[in-house]
């Protein structure tokens, strides 16, 4: 994505295709190319990418080394102890002591330095940071994650609430906050961040997903340097504000999206009170912010990611470990696509479509997701298993007792009648369907499809000149009884 970068920094500047194509050593082909391309979301990978083992423990490791600052120079982690604690923490760790060893060294080759510096912002650059937070949920105390942007200039900032502090959270949350505010910054500022990147020696590594999503905004993304949070200092501040004033008492989540959408106007209102230094309403000063930021590409970038996954026997997959998920049983022991998001799991049928649709689960803890309306076509297949089946307890009463003292037979074709039902108009249009036909007393395949087919078409007496209210009257003349 370098070039890229580059292609699209120039043509801020700019330059033309010629110019670029000479300056880079790109054939003008390749250049015109990407300066027409506005949509740089990720793709179905053909092949998943190559990572380190050690990936999704170096947040915990970065965190120990953090916390050590703060202790007896004598009284902190060694390579050793950092590898003991990893495989306690986590009993499968499947990473060598050679291997932490290195990325312990690399992380330390940088001395702390004291002191600050009072740095001067632009208009148009701000700077990102998580914090925590606590909200009710559910009627229980759950400790969230805080995406904050913050605008130095102007003293401006939003939030959003997030169960974790990965790519998909960050790119999710920026996109909604640079919608909200109508253009992206020129210029991000962030700590060495798990999830967006991270700086090991002189190299910034990003994510793949946040690598397309700051080519596609445009925006230029820099880090701190080690030991020098008072860089982002404004957006730091501005975490603990939003804590204390506009996150008290604990807002009450029901549905985290709308939220999140609420939270952007409530920081918006914030910027009513005067800056503390200026003198002047921040919403005054965000002004100037407003105006050097870049215009938005025509198309939002769609902040998922997709990886490759195996499932079992049961047609389930596991993320992160610990958290598994249902696809459908015909997919048992094949290799799916899966599409990740910060609130969504998605696995993807071989044409793309979403099988289903799973919130995503947070926490170290094993998790177990199942939507049971993918086991329609299975359980249709196999009468024998309805009474044990996840979705006979997600169907309402009344089809349970008649299906429960129904004969194989009859079991099975009111369960494909749901099948077909749920292909052509939803799984909950085939849930009315089947509920009628149960009332009717008829709960052939046939008759679940015609009912279905009556209630997402409307009534309609006649079809090329056949008059349909007699067997209008044949399906509905066991429930007048």
């Amino acid at each position: 994505m370098s070039t890229i970068d580059q292609i699209k920094w120039l043509q801020a500047q700019g330059y033309g295709v010629s110019a670029i194509a000479d300056f880079l050593g790109c054939d003008r082909k390749t250049v015109r190319k990407y300066l027409q391309q506005t949509n740089f979301s990720p793709t179905v990978p053909v092949k998943r990418p190559r990572t380190s083992k050690l990936d999704p423990y170096k947040a915990t490791i970065d965190t120990w080394l953090a916390e050590d600052t703060h202790h007896w120079y004598k009284q902190r982690h060694t390579a050793q102890r950092i590898f003991d604690r990893l495989r306690e923490a986590f009993p499968d760790f499947p990473v060598s002591y050679r291997t932490v060893r290195r990325y312990v060294h690399e992380r330390r080759r940088t001395a702390p330095t004291t002191g600050t510096l009072e740095l001067e912002w632009h208009p148009g650059e701000a700077q990102v940071d998580f914090g925590q937070a606590e909200v009710i949920e559910h009627g229980q105390p759950v400790r969230m994650h805080a995406l904050c942007l913050t605008f130095p200039y102007s003293n401006a900032g939003f939030l959003q609430l997030f169960r974790g502090e990965n790519a998909e959270c960050v790119v999710h949350g920026l996109v909604d906050m640079f919608h909200h505010i109508g253009g992206a910054p020129r210029r991000l500022v962030f700590d060495n961040a798990s999830g967006v990147g991270r700086r090991i020696g002189d190299q910034i590594r990003l994510t793949d997903l946040f690598a397309r999503f700051q080519a596609h905004y445009g925006v230029e993304t820099t880090f701190c340097n080690p030991y020098a949070g008072y860089e982002k200092g404004n957006v730091e501040n501005k975490v603990g504000y939003f804590r204390r004033n506009v996150l008290v008492p604990p807002p009450v989540i029901t549905d985290l999206v709308v939220t999140n959408q609420a939270l952007l106007i409530r920081s918006e209102r914030d910027g009513e009170r005067l800056h503390y230094k200026k003198g002047q309403p921040i919403r005054v000063l965000f002004g100037a912010d407003r105006e050097a930021l870049r215009a938005l590409p025509p198309q939002a970038f769609a902040p998922y990611r997709y990886t490759q996954v195996r499932t079992d026997q049961q047609g389930r997959f596991c993320l992160e470990g610990q958290h598994w998920y249902s696809s459908a049983p015909e997919y048992a022991h094949r290799a799916l696509i899966v599409r990740v998001g910060a609130h969504s799991v998605e696995p993807l049928a071989t044409d793309g479509r979403p099988m289903t649709h799973h919130p995503r689960v947070y926490g170290p803890g094993r998790s177990d997701s199942t939507d049971y309306r993918t086991t329609v076509h299975r359980v249709a297949q196999r009468p024998g298993a309805w009474r044990n089946s996840p979705l006979r307890s997600g169907l309402p009463e009344s089809v349970r007792r008649v299906l429960d003292s129904a004969s194989r037979a009859d079991v099975q074709a009111a369960l494909e009648g749901l099948a077909q039902c749920a292909d052509r108009w939803g799984f909950d249009h085939a849930v009315r369907a089947l509920e009628e036909a149960v009332a009717a007393g008829r709960i052939q395949t046939a008759d679940v499809v015609a009912l279905g087919s009556r209630l997402a078409l409307g009534p309609q007496e006649s079809v090329n000149g056949v008059d349909l209210r007699l067997y209008d009257t044949l399906l509905e003349g066991r429930r007048a009884r």
